[in-house]
């Protein structure tokens, strides 16, 4: 860790002045950045990593990472526990990946015709994923989504397609959360159920009538800026039943969660296997790739949808992917993410009732979330936002409204460390806000 990196100002006036000029300092690099990026990219930054939607003094650009560990370009280090928003699920740089990264490059990247590293992965999955009989590949979650859709409708002759409420599935016209640039026909096809809500999509199923393609549906309930909800199991099996019942493809968005909760697949242990699903982020630890995996069944349909990229079938990608899965497996990766998931959950529960403050932390420790009742009240994120920045300037990097992510590289003093840097991060939020009038920890949780 670098001297007082990320460290907050000392109590006194002099101590504090010179944090702030050496701040001020500091956050020169990143703030001349952003000034230069104003003029070349519109907004100075877009899309899920646009800084300006975070709280200062989050910077908008990253140097390098290694392990759970993040640099910004003034030098500052943090935990991470976003992981670049979940592609790290080994770590930044992981030694296997890394090496099986440059095997490939010393070969070659894109080309006019595949490597065999593309049979290799697609073996690989199917025998690790009990549902898949086949695989195609992408780049991005949203490319996966869209194909899978695109299937199920070629499959079954029909449009509609049930999507929850709220989900993210992607960016593209059809399902993108903002709707600048695209048309209501864009989403014409489209019919909500809520999640965890059988009776709603039994609802949205028969809107859909004799047009139901499918029903696509997240791994769990990770919408941002909500509390998460973890899937029932009695919902994944009716809406098997309901699409066994009606004809319709089963789709799967496990794009978020994938290879985080089951190597087999995020709903394997709910005994719910669907027709399709769709991969990406953690599949090749940063490495630009997306998977489509599907049912024996929906094999000639897949094959007569035409989707293609230049890049789609990059050999390093996919090295990476085949590294990360071995790993995955060898380093005992999942249960190494659950250890650190749940300490990191126990010791932030411990702190914030020692702090006088409610919180609820939700989803699955491995893609954990925290927001407090308070700000859940108001409907603001006021206290998480003081919280994450607080955090931030200590050397931890959360987000304040989107689910966080722990990878198989954070390590018990990881969580302790960070644990020490949240501790007064709450402290903040009390000053600043009050308790909520709880009394105070007295021992365990």
């Amino acid at each position: 860790m670098t001297a007082d990196a990320g460290q907050p100002a000392v109590a006194s006036e002099s101590g504090t002045v010179l944090a702030r000029a050496e701040a001020e300092q500091v956050a020169s690099r990143d703030a001349a950045l952003r000034d230069r990026a104003r003029r070349v990219i519109p907004g100075g930054m877009y899309g899920h990593q646009n800084a300006a939607t975070w709280p200062a003094p989050f910077p908008q650009f990253l140097e390098r990472g290694r392990g759970c560990r993040i640099w910004d370009v003034d030098g500052r280090e943090y935990v991470d526990f976003v992981c670049s928003f979940g592609p790290i699920v080994l770590g930044h740089a992981h030694p296997a990946v890394e090496a099986a990264v440059e095997r490939q490059r010393a070969l070659a990247d894109c080309q006019n015709g595949p490597s065999p590293r593309m049979v290799e992965l697609a073996e690989r999955l199917v025998e690790l994923v009990p549902h898949a009989d086949w695989a195609m590949f992408a780049k991005n979650g949203t490319d996966a989504t869209t194909l899978t859709v695109s299937i199920a409708r070629a499959a079954t002759g029909r449009r509609k397609v049930l999507v929850a409420r709220g989900a993210y599935h992607g960016s593209a016209p059809w399902c993108t959360p903002r709707p600048a640039g695209t048309t209501p026909e864009d989403r014409a096809h489209l019919i909500p159920f809520v999640y965890n809500d059988l009776a709603s999509v039994e609802a949205a199923a028969d809107q859909a009538g004799g047009d139901l393609a499918g029903v696509l549906v997240s791994a769990f309930r990770h919408d941002a800026r909500f509390d998460q909800e973890e899937c029932d199991s009695a919902f994944a099996r009716g809406v098997r039943a309901l699409c066994d019942r009606r004809g319709a493809v089963l789709v799967l968005d496990d794009v978020r969660a994938g290879f985080r909760l089951h190597l087999g697949g995020s709903w394997e242990p709910l005994g719910v296997r669907p027709d399709l699903s769709a991969y990406s982020k953690a599949i090749a630890n940063g490495y630009p790739l997306a998977a489509v995996l599907g049912r024996d069944s929906l094999r000639d349909a897949a094959q007569q949808v035409f989707v293609t990229g230049s890049f789609w079938f990059a050999a390093v990608p996919m090295a990476a992917a085949l590294a990360t899965l071995e790993a995955l497996e060898a380093e005992r990766g999942i249960e190494r993410m659950t250890r650190a998931g749940g300490l990191l959950r126990e010791g932030l529960a411990r702190q914030a009732r020692a702090h006088g403050l409610r919180i609820t932390q939700s989803g699955p420790v491995q893609l954990p979330f925290m927001t407090f009742t308070a700000d859940v009240a108001a409907g603001t994120f006021d206290r998480a936002n003081v919280f994450t920045a607080e955090a931030a300037r200590r050397g931890v990097w959360l987000h304040p409204w989107h689910n966080w992510f722990l990878s198989a590289a954070h390590s018990d003093a990881d969580v302790r460390l960070a644990l020490e840097r949240t501790d007064p991060a709450f402290a903040a939020v009390r000053a600043r806000f009050g308790s909520d009038t709880i009394p105070p920890l007295t021992g365990g949780r």
